[in-house]
């Protein structure tokens, strides 16, 4: 999906071509029946990465020399029947003759128009040449970067097909959500995109039957949105069924059934079941030594890589990103951006087992190659590749260095559709380098920019969103800002709860921090019944070995010695009640009460 990548589409791959085929099920290949996929991008490990489009994209007013819908509607001649199709077919010729969008975009708004008034004359209903006329316009918008205009074509054009007259109709509304699901991924709204690809896959399903080779691409189409998303356990059933269907239609080892298993293996690796994941990579890089892809295995060793890492084999690890070394340096030259990911995957590797001088010299080799980028680089490949380096620099304490390169990275994306994700996640790391260098107010603008976009993109109800509430919470507690600390922790705490459960790490990093600003606001008794909530669920399910037990245990003790006097009594700052050991240096009790950055 736009977006997101596929382990299986080569990183060359051409941009959305906007010409639509024919609605003809008999005559279509399998590349008709599926939308287009951009050039694809490496996603975080896994995170949600969209962003918004500028303005000048996603203006709602056409440009000046944009046709003016309600002017044609007017244009008499329109009535003539003959006129739709011809229109069509020029605002199609039009596009493969690269003569430019907005003439396009006249033809294809005139011929939709046609359309309606001669089905509306007859008394008849909308034919599918109606949907054509529509698919193609919406897709025209969406290569001017016109993504709001485009929703509501769309969303005409899934109106018109009946799925009761056979499999002409079912392939339109078919191709018509998939569409639909595109655009909304590309205003970074995952979950109305999800909606849309679930439904055209059911299309498909009643249409095709379970077991076509078409719904196993859609069910893969769907799974990578779900990681995307970061709902694993659903694009997990999404491989499986993706993996069954191929073994079915293909033959053992094929070059599908590698792309699935490199696939599962991300969303294995994402569940923390590393074993998993490292069966999944050996079959595909099995697959695709068979079918002689080289450059397809450099890249599965460098996912084997990774899995090494995690299970601190960190001698295998070497092996398999230096064998993707020497392919990439072969095949696409020293200084191509694959070359780069490498690099910074080493510079990692060596950060982690201390060989700090070696993981310097990989980080700067990475980023020389990213200062200079060989012509075809794309943005993302650069801004992903200048994260990564940045959490490096974060963890060996420079974060004005880490502030620097996330900086360029949001520079690289903030005019790309469908990073809104990215973005945010981007500006949520910021935040916490700012906090860490105590610049809190430019920390809170950061998360609050962060939490902005998380909220329009359909995020709001992750993990990852809950923890940017707390963090934004965090910098407004420095700024004295407790009310709005309050709200921001009440809301973090209703979806770490349901996301991770109140035993999570997470959820009771926020209790502490939402009993520190009740009793900052002199709400004494929420404060004492948040503290007994989390002591006894130490004492129940997590144990009390813990070392905040006690620090817990003694404050909730003074609450109560508190609540028993006088209620009008003064109360305590925050800062004290947070670090009652005046000795503590603030980090240490950042660290102590669950302030986690």
């Amino acid at each position: 999906m736009p977006g997101l990548v596929s382990v299986k589409t080569p990183p060359d791959a051409p941009p959305l071509n906007i010409s639509l085929p024919e609605i003809r099920p008999e005559s279509s290949t399998r590349s008709e029946q599926q939308p287009r996929t951009p050039t694809p991008k490496k996603p975080p490990s896994p995170s949600p990465s969209r962003s918004k489009p500028s303005p000048a994209r996603s203006a709602k007013k056409p440009p000046p020399d944009s046709p003016n819908p309600n002017t044609l509607l007017s244009d008499p001649s329109l009535d003539n029947p003959d006129l739709g199709p011809f229109l069509l077919k020029l605002a199609r010729d039009t596009i493969a003759s690269g003569e430019g969008p907005i003439k396009a975009l006249d033809y294809a708004i005139r011929a939709s128009n046609s359309f309606e008034r001669v089905a509306i004359e007859k008394g008849e209903e909308p034919s599918l040449d109606l949907v054509m006329s529509l698919h193609v316009l919406g897709a025209i918008y969406c290569s001017l970067g016109r993504f709001e205009e485009a929703l509501p074509v769309l969303e005409r054009a899934i109106k018109v097909p009946d799925l009761s007259k056979g499999m002409d109709h079912a392939l339109a509304g078919f191709s018509g959500y998939m569409q639909l699901g595109d655009t909304y991924s590309m205003l970074g709204q995952v979950d109305k995109s999800i909606e849309c690809y679930e439904k055209g896959l059911q299309i498909q399903i009643e249409s095709l039957g379970e077991i076509d080779p078409r719904v196993g691409e859609t069910c893969r189409y769907l799974a990578e949105a779900h990681v995307q998303a970061m709902n694993f356990d659903k694009a997990e059933e999404l491989c499986k069924k993706t993996l069954e269907i191929h073994r079915a239609h293909s033959e053992p080892a094929s070059i599908e059934e590698a792309a699935d298993r490199r696939l599962m293996a991300l969303v294995c690796e994402a569940k923390g079941d590393y074993e998993s994941a490292l069966e999944h990579l050996v079959l595909a890089s099995m697959a695709m030594i068979a079918n002689g892809q080289d450059n397809e295995v450099a890249a599965i060793d460098v996912s084997i890589g990774n899995v090494y890492m995690s299970l601190c084999r960190f001698d295998e690890a070497v092996f398999s990103y230096q064998k993707a070394l020497t392919v990439f340096k072969s095949s696409k030259g020293d200084n191509h951006p694959s070359v780069a990911s490498v690099f910074v995957r080493l510079a990692d590797l060596y950060h982690r087992t201390g060989k700090l001088r070696e993981s310097k010299s990989y980080c700067e080799n990475a980023l020389r190659i990213y200062a200079k980028p060989v012509p075809g680089t794309t943005a993302e490949e650069i801004a992903g590749g200048l994260t990564e380096i940045s959490a490096i620099f974060e963890s060996v304490d420079e974060p004005e260095e880490a502030l620097k390169l996330l900086q360029k990275a949001m520079k690289l994306l903030e005019d790309k559709p469908g990073q809104q994700s990215t973005i945010a996640g981007i500006e949520a790391r910021m935040g916490v380098m700012f906090y860490m260098v105590g610049r809190y107010e430019e920390a809170r603008n950061s998360f609050e920019s962060a939490v902005t976009k998380l909220r329009s993109s359909g995020e709001r109800k992750s993990a990852f969103f809950g923890v940017v509430l707390n963090q934004m919470g965090l910098a407004c507690v420095q700024l004295f800002k407790i009310d709005e600390a309050c709200e921001l922790f009440e809301e973090a705490r209703g979806i770490l709860e349901k996301e991770c459960g109140p035993c999570h790490q997470d959820t009771i990093g926020v209790y502490s921090n939402l009993a520190a600003t009740y009793d900052a606001l002199g709400r004494v008794e929420d404060a004492i019944e948040i503290l007994e909530h989390v002591l006894k669920l130490r004492e129940e399910k997590l144990g009390i070995a813990n070392p905040d037990f006690e620090d817990e245990k003694s404050r909730l003790a003074e609450l109560l010695k508190e609540a028993g006097r006088a209620r009008n009594k003064k109360a305590k700052s925050l800062e004290n009640l947070i670090d009652p050991n005046s000795r503590r240096t603030k980090k240490e009790s950042t660290k102590k009460w669950g302030f986690r950055i």
